[in-house]
């Protein structure tokens, strides 16, 4: 095979041999980062070949049930978890990335958080004033904007109703959908097609600028000839089951790798360790480990009802956590709520008048790496939660019990290994916020992760500069979350989507 030309999508059904391309640009993987790359770049003229290791999906092709839906669209079947603390953590396989299966949630930075970033990692142009430009671009493009009361549903009207009666802070969370169906399906998929998610939006429009999208393509290295990168080889793979077959290769300029936080370190480390000059490359993992709660009212609240994370408190932000309402599949749910047998079916009975709340953590002092595994482009992943991160963990499963209780619950179940399965009142509940439980107690899981190939203004401590450019190889960048030197605070799509579309800018201006 050749490069056609114009913009297409391949196709696991299509490669019958093996086949070299060649381009300006080269990106590797579809997600949020990589398809703002691909399109921007597209639109500037330039010749651009977009990689993604899963296939593309349509509605006919989303499940409702969970298990099933993760075993399709997520990494390792939707089993991969750390070492160290386990913690679950799912990572998508898909054209499109993580924006197939996730919330569509929209969250600028705080300005203390991209203040601290330059600050503690010599940074110059990073603050909330430099990206917001990159930010709005993006928010145009894909009509970002709050969820509407009119498909909020109940779930998520009285997490807005609890914060207020304690004189909180709420507000709708602003997300990439257009027509928005209030259908709580985020998780396993838009059949709607109301999300914006990359593959009907940024990953189109590259297409239509000319880039090429071959799918089913895993990624296993990056060529370089001395100090400069020219290209990446990999093998096809089969959707789903991965099996390989033909052998490719593309040529090019330069290459993007927005393969996600997980898989960029591994393709460098299995590069003979390119771009490494600092020893960050895989170093410095962290997570927003996630608590949840359900809480059960009196009367009917129907959680399937209404998008799926549709509110959201920025009260406690400081503190260390953000909160969220959340909605997923019952087998989902089912993992973390008490009982076997008659007892748990009758906790999963009174889901329809349950609501689940959850809270994302800052946890700055709990960190990890990624190492790449023999034979296998999976990565190892080991991660300890800090102990003194753990009273931020306590402190927001305490606020989510406040927040039930003053919304009208009749009772919560807290998921906390060790206390009482379920809760009637905030007195019981107030062992929440208490040091009476350590981490190993808590149910908590992540899909959020970031600084495995962090940007640093010093070339020593860092694997990329702010514009996401390699300090040690010529033509080479990095725009996933990986490069960010801290967590967000907040979710972190949106500035990694404003971050990937400064270096579009910066890379049609050079090439």
């Amino acid at each position: 095979m050749s490069a056609a030309g114009s913009g297409e999508v391949r196709v696991f059904a299509q490669y019958d041999r093996d086949f070299t391309e060649q381009a300006d640009v080269v990106v590797v993987g579809s997600g949020p980062c990589g398809s703002v790359v691909a399109k921007e770049l597209a639109c500037a003229g330039r010749d651009v070949v977009l990689l993604e290791e899963g296939p593309p999906f349509t509605p006919a092709d989303f499940v409702l049930d969970g298990a099933t839906s993760m075993a399709r669209t997520m990494r390792e079947g939707g089993l991969r978890a750390t070492r160290g603390t386990v913690m679950p953590t799912m990572q998508a396989i898909a054209l499109g990335g993580g924006s197939l299966v996730n919330s569509a949630i929209c969250a600028r930075a705080p300005d203390f958080v991209l203040d601290d970033w330059c600050e503690r990692f010599s940074l110059e142009a990073t603050t909330r004033r430099d990206l917001d430009p990159h930010y709005d671009a993006v928010e145009k493009f894909l009509g970002i904007a709050p969820t509407p009361d009119a498909v909020q549903g109940q779930r998520n009207l009285l997490f807005r109703d609890g914060c207020d009666a304690l004189g909180w802070s709420s507000e709708p969370i602003a997300r990439n959908v257009r027509g928005c169906r209030g259908s709580g399906e985020c998780f396993t998929g838009c059949r709607a097609r109301a999300k914006q998610s990359m593959d009907v939006s940024y990953v189109p429009a590259a297409i239509r600028a000319g880039a090429r999208v071959l799918t089913s393509l895993q990624v296993q290295r990056v060529l370089s000839d001395g100090r400069r990168v020219t290209g990446v080889e990999g093998q096809v793979v089969a959707p789903f089951r991965g099996s390989p077959s033909h052998r490719f290769r593309v040529d090019a300029r330069c290459v993007v790798l927005a393969a996600g936080c997980m898989a960029t370190p591994v393709i460098l480390q299995k590069s003979d360790d390119l771009a490494n000059g600092s020893g960050q490359v895989g170093e410095n993992l962290q997570f927003h480990p996630g608590v949840s709660i359900m809480g059960v009212f009196p009367d009917p609240v129907s959680p399937q009802f209404g998008a799926t994370q549709g509110y959201q408190s920025l009260q406690f932000i400081r503190d260390g956590f953000k909160l969220e309402t959340l909605w997923a599949p019952p087998g989902v749910l089912a993992t973390r709520l008490p009982g076997f047998g008659h007892a748990l079916k009758h906790t999963l009975a009174e889901i329809p008048r349950a609501a689940v709340w959850d809270a994302i953590a800052s946890t700055h002092r709990s960190l990890g790496r990624v190492r790449a595994r023999r034979g296998s482009m999976d990565p190892a992943l080991t991660w300890h939660l800090h102990p003194e991160d753990v009273p931020i963990l306590r402190h927001a499963l305490a606020v989510i019990a406040e927040i039930f209780f003053a919304a009208g619950a009749e009772k919560i179940v807290p998921g906390v290994h060790g206390l009482p399965e379920v809760m009637h009142d905030r007195d019981e509940a107030r062992v929440l916020g208490s040091g009476s439980y350590g981490g190993k107690a808590l149910t908590f899981a992540s899909t959020h992760a970031f600084c495995t190939t962090r940007m640093h203004g010093d070339p020593r401590q860092g694997v990329v500069d702010e514009l996401g450019r390699s300090h040690d190889v010529e033509n080479l960048y990095i725009t996933d979350t990986g490069t960010y030197p801290r967590c967000t605070s907040v979710n972190p799509m949106f500035t990694g989507m404003a971050l990937a579309h400064r270096t579009a800018l910066h890379l049609a201006e050079r090439l």
